[in-house]
């Protein structure tokens, strides 16, 4: 930490305040690893200490100013070199000087706007951090501390059902239809699928909830399906005039919202693929894009005036007396 490791160095830990008591969200990792993070909305302010330890108590550690960061940035994996910040705070702690006992240092970045949610996908993250830097004429000293986003939403104003049709001329005819096209992370998809003709021999029928990732510009674009969900409709041969219910719930699985265009950087959306399997292996398809949405519960004001901020930047929130918190895993 110091020149030819002599001389004095420190350690560096940042501890919010409210660190007892702020929800915590998991957050799954590059390496497919969850971990617990501090959970934050958009508005919410940051606050919290920088404890500074010296290494050798009586020892005078030289510095080049103390500060603390928030950083909201998004990384594209093919382009690791560049950093895209859109949210770049920064508090001086400490003016140019010298450190001759371990100090503790306050920090407030209030009602701070964080508008997308974390995201960590097969090419691009996207992530807010904490950094504290004690700067140093040969090597800085730094600290990072992660933190979760999430974005909430009220209910969409408009939610029209989805009705499609498959068909191939003279052999098959299939409607169906799902009760909207909007759903909250933690919905039910409902629908019906309706057989008004059938000559070929189908022998096995599904939806999957694909999830298409799309990242770069121009010629730089990339795009990343996964399937994250499976629903089994069928196995065996329908018959004309035959409708199948489908109630696919969606709190099973690991999925954010649509992200529509992000900071000109990337998108993720949702699509329903129904998939038809005929006797002769040949494979059916039609897709349909819904959006997702992080449900948010309306609350009567209670808290403090940056929440009433944060909700009103949220899609439909212009009540003053309103605001949103996301709602318990178990509701």
């Amino acid at each position: 930490m110091s020149f030819f490791g002599f001389g004095q160095s420190a350690e560096i830990d940042i501890v919010l305040n409210d660190a007892e008591t702020r929800k915590k969200a998991e957050h799954k990792s590059e390496d497919g690893r969850k971990d617990k993070y501090f959970l934050f909305y958009d508005g919410e302010t940051v606050s919290g200490k920088v404890n500074v330890t010296l290494k050798y108590p009586g020892k005078r550690l030289e510095h080049n100013g103390i500060k603390i960061e928030f950083i909201g940035q998004i990384e594209l994996y093919y382009d690791r070199g560049n950093h895209h910040e859109f949210v770049s705070l920064v508090k001086d702690l400490a003016r140019p000087g010298e450190l001759t006992q371990s100090q503790t240092f306050d920090f407030e970045f209030t009602h701070v706007e964080k508008p997308y949610e974390s995201y960590t996908g097969q090419n691009v993250k996207l992530r807010y951090f904490l950094r504290a830097t004690v700067s140093r004429r040969l090597n800085d000293i730094s600290k990072e501390l992660d933190i979760v986003v999430h974005t909430l939403s009220t209910y969409p104003d408009i939610n029209s059902s989805i009705k499609m049709e498959v068909g191939i001329e003279d052999c098959l005819h299939i409607e169906f239809e799902y009760n909207k096209s909007k759903y909250h992370l933690k919905d039910v998809i409902v629908g019906k699928i309706y057989f008004l003709l059938v000559r070929i021999k189908i022998k096995h029928m599904e939806i999957d909830i694909i999830k298409r990732e799309t990242t770069g510009t121009g010629p730089n674009v990339y795009h990343e399906n996964d399937t994250m969900a499976k629903y089994e409709i069928m196995d065996g041969a329908p018959v004309r005039g035959e409708s199948i219910p489908i109630r696919l719930f969606l709190a099973g699985y690991e999925m954010t919202p649509t992200m529509r265009d992000i900071n000109k950087k990337f998108s993720v959306r949702y699509y329903l693929n129904l998939v038809l399997i005929d006797e002769e292996e040949r494979r059916y398809f039609k897709q349909q894009e819904i959006t997702l949405w992080r449900k948010g519960d309306i609350v009567r004001k209670s808290m403090s005036h940056q929440a009433v901020i944060a909700a009103q930047r949220f899609e439909g929130s212009s009540n003053p007396e309103r605001t949103l918190t996301e709602e318990d895993d178990d509701s």
